[in-house]
């Protein structure tokens, strides 16, 4: 068991096309893609929404990355395509599979460009409250931070001759209790002491702030935003008149 595929949603600092984007422009990304995903089912149809994701990924240079948080996900594939095959049909198992591909590697291709203290600027732009996009970033912020500790956990407790990849799945999650019970208190702590700085610091006795820098639309954003926005519109198109698509991209697997 490993949380390292959690590192694929850290922020790396790098200057590409993706990387200078605006943050909105990315999130405005990650959710077309996500809807997309959820509307269609057909195998070929979500292959080739999945297969448009690639040239954002390459021009991020986040391949690596990227493939760490696809293989990261390879037990809960396995597990969609025992469940579904059983009780639904393996069509259904990977059609499933190709959505959460897009879902996670369009929000991995979010997390991965956008530093924390954009997207809070980002979620203010939009007029959420300050507080709710503080803690928001912050959150985002720790998710590699709690990786790296559940991982460490895992590691001490194999050091001690703890097996916790013995037996069959019921058994390997009952022998994750060891690991949650420090995670949690290692949590709680973090939670206390960001506490007790934001009251030391006064946090949130003012209403009128100011920041450091600003984030805008620039042509590339406004570029990327109408693409995506055609092609949004388009999936709509298709998902109402599949009539216009040629019926082998309807095609299922007998089973």
């Amino acid at each position: 068991m490993s949380f390292e595929f959690m590192q694929a949603f850290k922020f790396i600092q790098m200057k590409t096309i993706i990387h200078n984007l605006d943050p909105r422009t990315k999130l405005l990304l990650a959710i077309i893609y996500s809807i997309l995903a959820i509307m269609f089912e057909e195998i070929f149809i979500l292959f080739f929404i999945f297969l448009t994701l690639f040239p954002f990924i390459f021009a991020g240079q986040l391949f690596k990355k990227w493939i760490k948080s696809i293989r990261g996900m390879a037990f809960l594939f396995l597990l969609l395509i025992i469940f579904n095959t059983l009780f639904s049909t393996f069509s259904k198992s990977i059609s499933m599979i190709i959505r959460i591909m897009i879902m996670v590697s369009s929000f991995s291709l979010f997390f991965l460009t956008v530093h924390p203290d954009d997207l809070m600027l980002s979620l203010i732009s939009l007029k959420v409250p300050y507080n709710i996009a503080f803690s928001f970033s912050l959150s985002f912020r720790f998710v590699p931070t709690i990786a790296i500790e559940a991982q460490n956990i895992i590691d001490a407790q194999k050091s001690r001759g703890y097996e916790m990849e013995q037996g069959g799945l019921i058994s390997q999650a009952k022998n994750l209790i060891p690991l949650l019970i420090p995670l949690i208190v290692c949590s709680m702590k973090r939670a206390f002491h960001i506490a007790e700085a934001l009251d030391s610091r006064a946090f949130g006795s003012t209403k009128n702030r100011t920041y450091y820098y600003s984030i805008s639309y620039t042509k590339k954003d406004w570029l990327i935003t109408v693409i995506l926005i055609i092609f949004f519109i388009f999936g709509i198109i298709v998902k109402v008149f599949p009539v216009l698509l040629p019926d082998w991209l309807f095609w299922r697997f007998p089973v």
